[in-house]
């Protein structure tokens, strides 16, 4: 299950900035003595010019320097500059109401911020700004504030604007919210991609890559089964965020941080299981089924693999076909292997 790691292939994955060696595969340049990611965004050197690392250890001990751009000594890739910018004034200045001409004078083209956006959260900009600033509003209102203080906080000069707009991220008119348990959101950056978390005050309902085409479906059963859901800060997104950096710099192998995902008592069982799974291993659905101590419910087992909406923490990566092919995987299957070369890797290490 290890990726293919030959010269050709590498160059291929340099040319396509093909994510699914991140941290596996590096490559120096001989003609400025650097070496970088493979997803790294400048100019693509000449094939004669290249050597491939499996380490970044390796790289230096060549005498490459790491790349200023990508950062490969960093354990994300860095974040595009307009990214990182924009989300700090976002957390900065919640309450604002973003238009393009404040982008334009912030040296930022509306179109290129909005693909960016996209492309790490799959919502826009001004989606992510918007549900930033709804959050808000709703800690306001869940604080015993008024709809007019939540409304202000918000940036909505219309009371109707203002109530429509809660009305479809909880489902209910913001009089009447207080009365609701309130799901907190929130996105979590990793070296495989933006991540959507959500807690409460129990743990972790759901975690989910953002590329995961179920996700809209997820979200909406997790608010007929638990309730509304805003976008803000909890102390259970803390400890998440800073148990899944942990694993993602190969520093943790079991998490802590509660899981209360809602299914029925088969799901439950099977998503049991698959958190019995060691680091570093995997499983068939035949063999998690077996020892389940149901062998006909194979079909079953898979399917509740899947409905899974916890990702990583509950391990559903780990279940692979009865011939050790990849099988399929919500967060795309390049993600899959990634997870599972990463933690074969923190297995040998373990002492």
């Amino acid at each position: 299950m290890q990726l293919l790691r030959d010269d050709d292939t590498l160059f291929a994955a340099l040319i396509a900035r093909d994510p699914s060696y991140e941290g596996f595969a590096y490559v120096g340049v001989k003609t400025t003595g650097i070496f970088c990611r493979l997803t790294c965004p400048a100019r693509k050197p000449k094939r004669t010019n290249v050597m491939f690392f499996a380490c970044r250890d390796s790289a230096q001990e060549a005498g490459f320097r790491p790349c200023l751009r990508c950062k490969p000594l960093d354990i994300k890739p860095p974040a595009s500059e307009a990214l990182q910018t924009l989300r700090e004034r976002i957390k900065a200045e919640p309450d604002r109401r973003w238009s393009a001409e404040d982008l334009k004078a912030l040296g930022y083209d509306p179109s290129t911020v909005r693909r960016a956006f996209q492309r790490e959260y799959g919502v826009t900009f001004a989606q992510y700004a918007r549900s930033q600033r709804l959050g808000l509003a709703v800690g306001t209102l869940q604080q015993g504030g008024s709809v007019m203080d939540a409304q202000l906080d918000a940036g909505y000069e219309s009371g109707s604007g203002f109530r429509e707009a809660i009305s479809r991220l909880i489902g209910d008119a913001p009089a009447r919210m207080t009365a609701h348990q309130i799901l907190t959101a929130q996105w979590l950056d990793t070296p495989i991609g933006a991540m959507l978390a959500v807690v409460d005050d129990a743990g972790v309902h759901l975690l989910e890559f953002a590329e995961r085409k179920a996700l809209p479906n997820e979200i909406k059963r997790l608010r007929e089964r638990v309730g509304p859901i805003r976008f803000g800060h909890h102390p259970m997104l803390d400890r998440l965020a800073g148990e899944i950096e942990q694993y993602f710099s190969g520093q943790l192998t079991a998490f802590t941080v509660p899981v209360v995902q809602k299914g029925t008592a088969f799901e439950a069982n099977v998503w049991n299981a698959l958190q019995q799974i060691p680091v570093g291993q995997t499983r068939s659905y035949g063999a998690l089924a077996h020892a389940m101590e149901r062998p006909n419910a194979v079909r079953a087992v898979a399917r509740a693999n899947g409905a899974n909406q916890v990702a990583i923490i509950v391990p559903c990566h780990r279940v692979i076909g009865a011939d050790g092919s990849m099988t399929g995987y919500g967060g795309k299957i390049w993600r899959k292997q990634w997870l599972l070369n990463h933690e074969q890797r923190m297995a040998t290490v373990q002492p």
